[in-house]
């Protein structure tokens, strides 16, 4: 057969005997096969039976696929979280009082915005308040209670800066508006609203008034209530909408080096009476907490891929167990022709391995586009790591050669003489 080249007698077990020349006296050469022979004898099988071989690799490929995708879309949505926190900042603190009955904000002392100012290491205070009972709405037609969860929020012309925030479209509140009937609609409150571009007569019906719509502002990561928000100025809010002049929720930036000093003294500074009663908490620390619940489900999807590529490689051991089943006239004969148990094996394992490779191979491109699209669907940085691309092609070459070893092992104890009964 193709790549062994021995000399002399095959015998019932399998070895060469044979003599030379001289009369026999010189041992036979030993039977060798080339690597590259052997790689040719190996796929012989499978490009005689491609549509098997296909249907074999697919279930390392799905398996390994499944594992580089998770791993891949993990590390880059930590990678946009971890962006948005370094760009935003962990000095960011939020201060409330809790929620009241009804679900809104409990207000906080007139004097809590004026005293977080004070407090050292403090560099910007933004007062806002949730007026409660007050709703916006698309028109003055739409029923009372169908205000899709939108609040109203009153605040000045420092939130913007204090949170580090854009506007999407037209302009925020300064110090004129805020004292108009002129709204900011938060990301989220805008989309409920149906308000996608901003026209010069472009209104809302907010408490009962109507309110003309200044701007619609970007995102914000951490501050979802002012996504879900209209924004009305203080002035405004006191003069037609109740406002009687006490925060709910206060957003306080403070220096870097001062987060651990300043945080332990905003609750007291915030409400003296009962700073019990007062939260203050960080948003930086909710994204970071989103990354251990990412992490911790992916791990849980590497799992279900580690199954899948483990029932892949079943299937594929199946595959190779018929297949010497289905070639014992070939076997017989090429251990009839000086082939020895070495080679037999190694012709199915080289097999196996080319199943494992190849499905390994198409996992990893599979895994790798799907995380590209997701990612860029996603607006995020396209992050492949290393030990997914190479760690996953070298598991699933692992697989193919173990569940290519026993059936290998099987072809190599076949003797000749019965597996030539089969010819």
């Amino acid at each position: 057969m193709t790549g062994d080249a021995f000399t002399g007698t095959p015998a019932t077990d399998g070895t060469t005997t044979g003599g030379s020349a001289a009369g026999g006296s010189a041992a036979a050469p030993v039977s060798r096969v080339r690597p590259g022979d052997l790689l040719v004898t190996g796929t012989l099988g499978l490009r005689t039976r491609r549509l098997r071989a296909v249907l074999s690799a697919l279930g390392i490929a799905i398996g390994i696929a499944a594992i580089v995708a998770v791993l891949g879309v993990t590390r880059s949505s930590q990678a946009a979280l971890l962006a948005e926190i370094d760009r935003l900042g962990t000095n960011l603190f939020t201060v409330a009082s809790g929620s009241g009955f009804g679900g809104g904000e409990r207000p906080l002392p007139v004097s809590a915005t004026p005293m977080l100012r004070r407090v050292d290491g403090v560099i910007a205070v933004a007062p806002t308040t949730q007026l409660n009972a007050t709703y916006v709405y698309r028109n003055d037609l739409v029923p009372v209670g169908q205000s899709g969860g939108l609040a109203v929020r009153a605040c000045d012309a420092t939130l913007l800066a204090t949170l580090d925030g854009r506007v999407a479209q037209g302009a925020f509140l300064d110090t004129l508006s805020t004292a108009h009937p002129v709204t900011v609609l938060g990301h989220e409150a805008a989309r409920t609203l149906g308000i996608t571009r901003l026209d010069p007569g472009t209104r809302v019906w907010l408490g009962g008034h109507w309110f003309t719509v200044a701007g619609i502002l970007g995102p914000f990561p951490f501050a979802p209530e002012v996504d879900r928000s209209a924004l009305v100025g203080f002035g405004v809010a006191e003069a037609i909408l109740g406002y009687d002049g006490h925060p709910s929720r206060l957003y306080v930036r403070v220096r870097q080096n001062r987060v651990e000093a300043a945080g332990a003294l905003l609750n007291a500074t915030a409400g003296p009476a009962n700073p019990d009663s007062v939260e203050v908490t960080r948003p930086s620390d909710a994204l970071t907490a989103r990354i251990a619940v990412a992490e911790s489900g992916a791990v849980l999807f590497v799992g279900l891929g580690a199954i899948a590529l483990l029932v892949g490689g079943i299937g594929v051991g199946n595959i190779m167990v018929i297949s010497v089943l289905e070639r014992r006239g070939e076997i017989g004969l090429r251990r009839a022709l000086g082939a020895t148990r070495g080679h037999v094996a190694g012709q199915f394992l080289a097999e196996s391995l080319a199943l494992g490779t190849a499905g390994g191979a198409a996992g990893v491109l599979i895994g790798a586009a799907v995380t590209v699209a997701l990612a860029r669907d996603r607006g995020w940085s396209v992050l492949l790591p290393a030990e997914a691309l190479w760690g996953g092609l070298a598991v699933a070459v692992v697989v193919g050669a173990l569940a290519g070893l026993y059936p290998a092992l099987r072809a190599a104890r076949l003797a000749p003489a019965d597996a030539l009964r089969t010819v």
